[in-house]
């Protein structure tokens, strides 16, 4: 059985090779696009965003008011 000219490649063996190559695949993939850069300027950036009568905030408060089961 333990021929040097015919071995013999069990099925965790062949498992273990593939994800190896899998993974050394994905991990020297290059990005198709590169990152985007930030549009906004400084005062973009510092403008406020929280509004707490906008409908979006109301519904949450509101339905977190619900009472639990």
């Amino acid at each position: 059985m333990n021929n040097p000219a015919n071995p013999i490649i069990g099925r965790r063996d062949l498992v273990r090779a593939l994800t190896g190559t899998v993974g050394a695949a994905v991990t020297s993939a290059v990005p198709l696009a590169p990152a985007a850069a930030d549009s906004e300027d400084d005062r973009a950036k510092r403008k406020p965003r929280y509004q707490a009568n906008s409908p979006e905030v109301q519904t949450f408060y509101r339905v977190n008011r619900y009472p639990t089961k």
